[in-house]
């Protein structure tokens, strides 16, 4: 199994005196919390690495309930790896359609693909050699070894990093005081042998309830007593909110664009709509335009030329003819669209993925 990221022992162990004692304390208050307020998840009801693995894809910005119903409804059409690498990507994408970022349902079925292929279609088991699969970083990997494969294996997410680093180092507002290295290391020395997948699930489930980003219930905390933070997160994140609404007031005249006018918004659209076609015919510019965007009028087809283009290199949808081998990168910005000078588009015609 890989190493952990992590400092020196002479850097980690001068992070926080007095440790053992006081990670034995979080060991005894969290398990014993987590015991009784434990959420049920259907994910937590198998150890099945694709499931698992589906499960944390879909949770990459998007929250718990709009995830359940979609991770039921993919299983019932993808039930194993092998039915995944075997589906066409179009298949894929309309299962994922709504739930954004649809690169990972691409990234999930490349995955799929490559453990079929290399892997007689078993997941690895090893930190290392989930992390050589495309697409996967040091959280998933972990995620799925802890997860899928029971080892003590830090699984440092939003809520575990939060909830670590105010009990055992003190407040994170405005800003951590450890650095990221230090906070892998410190998760790691945290799992407690023989618990790891009950220690990192109780951490979500406290930082996801209790020990939130803005809101910690500090009052009802069953750690409140070993919590390092306890007496100051109070103060830290009042200033942290002050901040923010000055922010805001010095902001207020510059007007945010809506979601509705920003490219991800057409991006996703652009997909619902090609996905809704019957035998994946695909649809020339002309007739997508209106159909992406309402008040779509000739002048647009640069910008939505150069969209198709951006989405064809991310492999969401096919454009034929090809769009040219070095398009200009499409890049969010303050304005609604971009557009380029001249494109060739009048016979370009664009479908979800073949494969």
């Amino acid at each position: 199994m890989t190493a952990t990221p992590g400092p020196s022992a002479g850097v980690a162990a001068a992070v926080i005196p007095d440790e053992t004692a006081q990670i034995a304390a979080l060991h005894e208050g969290l398990l014993g919390w987590y015991a009784v307020n434990r959420r049920d998840l259907p994910w937590r009801q198998t150890r099945d690495p694709y499931r698992i693995l589906l499960s944390e894809m879909m949770l990459q910005q998007t929250q718990v309930p709009r995830v359940l119903p979609r991770w039921h409804a993919w299983l019932a059409q993808f039930p194993t790896l092998a039915a995944l690498a075997a589906a066409p990507t179009a298949d894929v994408l309309r299962a994922w359609s709504g739930l954004g970022y649809n690169s990972r349902a691409v990234r999930l079925q490349t995955i799929a693909r490559l453990v079929v292929a290399e892997h007689a279609g078993e997941m690895p088991r090893d930190v290392d050699a989930l992390l050589a699969l495309p697409g996967i970083g040091d959280y998933t990997a972990r995620a799925v070894a802890c997860f899928a494969y029971e080892q003590d294996v830090p699984v440092l997410d939003t809520n575990v990093r939060r909830v670590l680093h105010r009990v055992l180092v003190g407040p994170d507002a405005p800003k951590p005081t450890v650095s990221d290295r230090q906070m892998w290391a410190l998760a790691a020395r945290a799992v407690p042998a023989g618990r790891g997948y009950d220690w990192n699930q109780a951490l979500m489930d406290f930082g996801s309830s209790l020990c939130t980003a803005r809101k910690p219930a500090c009052l009802v905390c069953p750690l409140r007593p070993i919590c390092r933070a306890a007496p100051f997160i109070g103060g830290a994140l009042a200033a942290q909110q002050g901040a923010r609404r000055q922010a805001a007031r010095t902001n207020a005249t510059i007007a945010a664009t809506p979601f509705t006018a920003t490219n991800r918004h057409y991006r996703g659209q652009a997909l619902r709509v090609l996905g809704a076609q019957p035998n994946n015919a695909g649809l020339d510019l002309t007739t997508l335009g209106p159909l992406v965007k309402p008040d779509y009028t000739a002048a647009d087809r640069p910008w939505l030329h150069t969209l198709m283009a951006a989405l064809h290199r991310d492999g969401l949808v096919t454009m034929r003819p090809a769009p040219p081998a070095t398009p200009t990168a499409l890049r969010e910005s303050p304005t609604p669209y971009q557009t380029e000078e001249t494109h060739e588009t009048n016979t370009t015609r664009v479908s979800l993925p073949e494969g």
